[in-house]
């Protein structure tokens, strides 16, 4: 399982309904800020961006980059657990 940063800013929009729902259907996620995430998913990283590329226009801005340790970082405990967990060494 492969763990990957997504991050976006979708210029024109308000609300990113599509983009979290999309974030949701990974197997595991943590919300890192209001517009970056951390995903767990067996897809590489073509598979996750083409996966996204449906919901965006060509005024936004999005990325999928693979991230391992070491990091470094804090946050909610939550989100600290997950990044634990699933960040490859």
């Amino acid at each position: 399982m492969s763990t990957y940063l997504v991050t976006y800013d979708l210029n024109k929009e308000t609300v990113r309904p599509k983009i979290v729902d999309e974030v949701k259907a990974s197997a595991g996620w943590a919300r890192l800020s209001e517009s970056s995430y951390a995903i767990a998913t067996s897809e590489t990283v073509n598979q996750v961006y083409e996966r996204f590329k449906k919901h965006l226009d060509d005024n936004d801005n999005f990325y999928v980059i693979s991230i391992r340790r070491p990091y470094a970082g804090w946050g909610k405990k939550d989100v600290n657990d997950w990044l634990e967990k699933h960040l490859p060494h």
